[in-house]
């Protein structure tokens, strides 16, 4: 295999849409700049859509659906093992191409690589174990037929902090069900999605089933396919208030709809943890993707007889990361993804402080070029603070303390987010109480990460709607027709 450079991972990576088959320009050749994080330099220009592009995609994936739906499943499973192998394979050119354009590390982007690759693999398995069911009614007179059929064309938005994965756990089951699909990454990342399904066609994906729209203009071009009657699914992972607009939009067509939105994990630390472990998890939860995760731990609430220990222990081990390129040898901590995020996390960590937290380690953006913030431990952190409120997404770790079991729970409670819980404790009993009490569609139980495509991922209340991964993940692409048979 050729060395693998900055430079040639780039150069590999069509730049064009892909629309019915086809690599093409957008419509009026627009360009989009896709930037380095680290450095605030352009790495590359991509194609920028217009809403004609958009709708070109959304015919493509219309006239594919029916031939795609009738594909045998056995076929659709072949294609997407193969696609996971290929990934594989390819794991060091595709997590370099992650790095450059969102900034993480190449360690990590290649965490991310395997993990995003199990989807193919996960839904490869499942693609041959979609089934309906026969039984007779209660008065005997008829016969129930329940079969499973795919939705139909289904238009798919993916945010920029995970490129690949986000991608593969959407188009994993469509494939497995016989979807076709428009997708549209990040502005800031859509480099890693357009090598993907350059893979997928080199695997030999038919024309039109999987169709990619890169666009400075996601409003603009996506809302015409979601009021689109032939469009029948949108799938959305991204911002609640994001989310919120494109449900109502969905509205007016009555599309399926499945959406993994904003979080505000609490991580609980009781008084009979396994302090080493809990800070072992707390690091993961933490600093998984630089904090800029859905699933980061947002707020620390720790027993106060071990408060001072675990925080101190967590600031030694988050004031000891290294900053830099994600490409450098020894970086463990790479950049926010642009400007406005790290002034965010500026203006919430200044809050906090203003209302009383104290700085244990970091609290600082870093000068010069790129967009890096020091890992950072808050503690005294009080109530009154917006990051109890608002999710970070960055390195910064706000601990509270509390004293009783049931304060812990209403503290992590208070929250109109719902996706992750993380808890620490010896006690199975209290585990399972906690894990019961917490209003989460996920618990990492002395763990601090709970990510795993064999299990259902998602939230409740504002943090989304629908599953993906599991023996659920496939279910949000199939609908359940129901058939009775006179006698």
């Amino acid at each position: 295999m050729a060395s693998v450079t900055e430079q040639s991972v780039i150069e590999s990576v069509p730049k064009s849409l892909l629309i019915g088959g086809e690599w093409r320009e957008a419509e009026g050749s627009g360009k989009l700049a896709v930037d380095d994080p680290a450095t605030g330099n352009v790495l590359t220009h991509v194609a920028d859509a217009t809403p004609a592009d958009g709708r070109a995609a959304l015919d493509a994936a219309v006239a594919a659906q029916a031939d795609w739906a009738a594909t045998p499943p056995r076929d659709r499973a072949e294609l997407l093992r193969a696609a996971y192998e290929k990934i594989i394979e390819r794991a060091d050119e595709l997590a370099l191409l992650m790095t450059l354009e969102m900034g993480k590390t190449v360690a990590e982007s290649k965490g991310e690589v395997t993990y995003g690759a199990e989807f193919f693999r996960w839904f490869s398995e499942e693609a041959v174990r979609i089934d309906g069911r026969w039984s007779t009614a209660p008065n005997g007179a008829t016969r129930l037929l329940t079969m499973k059929q795919p939705v139909g064309p289904t238009l798919m938005i993916t945010p920029w902090n995970f490129p690949l994965a986000m991608g593969t756990r959407k188009i994993g089951p469509a494939i497995a069900a016989g979807c076709t699909m428009v997708v549209k990454p990040a502005s800031q990342t859509p480099l890693t999605m357009l090598a993907l399904a350059k893979l997928l066609q080199d695997c030999g994906l038919p024309p039109g089933v999987l169709n990619v729209v890169t666009t400075s203009d996601s409003g603009g071009v996506m809302e015409p396919l979601i009021r689109d009657s032939r469009l029948r699914k949108l799938t959305f992972t991204g911002s609640t208030g994001v989310g919120r607009s494109l449900m109502e939009q969905a509205s007016e067509q009555i599309l399926r709809v499945s959406m993994e939105l904003g979080g505000n994990a609490p991580f609980l630390v009781f008084g009979d943890a396994d302090l080493d472990k809990a800070v072992e998890g707390a690091m993961l939860a933490k600093m998984r993707n630089i904090g800029e995760a859905c699933t980061a731990a947002n707020r620390f609430y720790v027993h106060e007889s071990v408060a001072d220990e675990f925080t101190d222990k967590l600031a030694a081990r988050m004031g000891a990361l290294k900053l830099g390129r994600g490409t450098d040898e020894g970086v463990d901590v790479g950049p926010l993804i642009d400007e406005k995020s790290r002034d965010k996390v500026t203006a919430l960590l200044d809050d906090a402080v203003s209302k009383g937290a104290r700085v244990v380690t970091g609290g600082q953006p870093v000068d010069g070029p790129g967009w890096f913030f020091q890992p950072t431990v808050l503690a005294g952190v009080t109530a009154e603070a917006d990051v109890n409120r608002e999710e970070i997404f960055g390195p910064v770790a706000p601990v509270r303390t509390f004293s009783r079991d049931e304060d812990a729970i209403r503290m992590a409670n208070d929250t109109e987010y719902g996706l992750v819980a993380y808890l620490f404790t010896r006690d199975l009993s209290r585990a399972i109480k906690v894990s019961e009490a917490l209003e989460y569609g996920m618990v990492g139980v002395n763990q601090g990460i709970v990510s795993n495509p064999a299990a259902p991922f998602g939230g409740v209340k504002a943090s989304g709607v629908g599953r993906e991964g599991g023996a659920e993940g496939i279910e949000e692409y199939l609908e359940t027709k129901y058939v009775g048979i006179a006698l």
